[in-house]
């Protein structure tokens, strides 16, 4: 029997979180998955209640107040297929949504990228950094200004296109196969893009090799071709090279495009653990549409298991 994917999604009451909400109820309904809402009391605060009002009246309260949150957020629409579990804890919040990822052996995490303030913050909050850098399992990013998909069919005309930016890695043709599975599930487009970035050659050196960089552009082009034909034949796929600084050009290519979705890869350091890499987190900061973040644990046989599911159709999935 196959296991039913379970989702987590972070709740802290916003606008940009209930915009999650409604991402990540999408998502379970599509993949018939379980879904478990989170939310993080400060311990302060707990501690307080527990003394001026009564112990577990916080915990009690703030469940009430997730089960409202659901059922307002879906009051003009009934949800078919969503098995919704509410969780409350207490203590710093991502290291909490991470333990309770963990313990619940969700498959996807969803949550906002909103922020409060400071340069670093313009895009990301400091929660949502902080899991990207210590995830083990992939993480959908909903923008803050956008309301989020009241009804699963929405998803696709909200997504439109599927970016997929790749470095020709080892770690590429994960992200193109999810990708490509996630495009034909949803019916749109996929666009895969290379980034070649300018050499800055002595001139001497420049003068020795003057063909380098139509050489460099022509490798890309063969491996993006490549790429391309890996993805099944009923995807519309297109892949482009590109020259210049990665993170700029991606985002240029996202927003001329009308790209509603990118699926992109972390990084890691034998050093120092997960590493959302300079590129990946300018790419994240410039963008301002749904992000898929991989994270680099994730196996091989992980990345086609989710691709499976997101070939799998709906009424396929909660036959079981």
């Amino acid at each position: 029997m196959v296991r039913r994917p379970r989702v987590l999604c972070p709740i802290d009451f916003s606008n940009p979180s209930r915009a999650a909400l409604r991402y990540a109820t999408a998502v379970a309904e599509h993949f018939a998955a379980h879904l478990t809402l989170l939310t993080v009391n400060d311990p302060l605060i707990s501690e307080a209640a527990e003394i001026k009002v009564e112990p577990g009246w916080l915990m009690r309260d703030s469940e009430r107040e997730l089960r409202r949150l659901f059922a307002q957020t879906f009051e003009h629409r009934p949800t078919f297929g969503v098995d919704v579990e509410y969780v409350v804890t207490s203590g710093p919040p991502a290291p909490e949504i991470l333990r309770v990822a963990r313990e619940t052996a969700c498959d996807l995490i969803v949550m906002s990228t909103h922020g409060l303030t400071g340069f670093r913050k313009l895009f990301f909050g400091a929660t949502t950094e902080r899991v990207l850098r210590e995830t083990s399992v992939p993480v959908l990013l909903t923008p803050p200004t956008e309301p989020g998909p009241l009804y699963l069919e929405d998803v696709a005309r909200l997504v439109r296109r599927i970016l997929v930016p790749v470095d020709l890695t080892a770690s590429t043709s994960r992200q193109v196969e999810i990708a490509g599975a996630l495009a034909g599930a949803m019916g749109v487009p996929l666009l895969l893009a290379n980034v070649v970035e300018p050499v800055r050659l002595p001139g001497f050196a420049a003068a020795q090799l003057p063909s380098l960089e139509s050489e460099r552009r022509e490798r890309s082009e063969t491996a993006m071709a490549a790429l391309a034909a890996q993805v099944p034949k009923d995807v519309k796929t297109e892949a482009v090279t590109a020259f210049g600084d990665p993170a700029e050009e991606i985002a240029k290519v996202a927003q001329s495009r009308h790209v509603g979705l990118v699926v992109i890869g972390l990084h890691a350091s034998p050093l120092s653990g997960p590493r959302m890499g300079s590129v990946t987190y300018r790419v994240l900061c410039l963008t301002r549409t749904l992000v898929l973040a991989l994270p680099p644990a994730m196996t091989r046989e992980a990345a086609s298991a989710i691709a499976a599911h997101a070939s799998i159709p709906v009424a396929a999935q909660k036959g079981r």
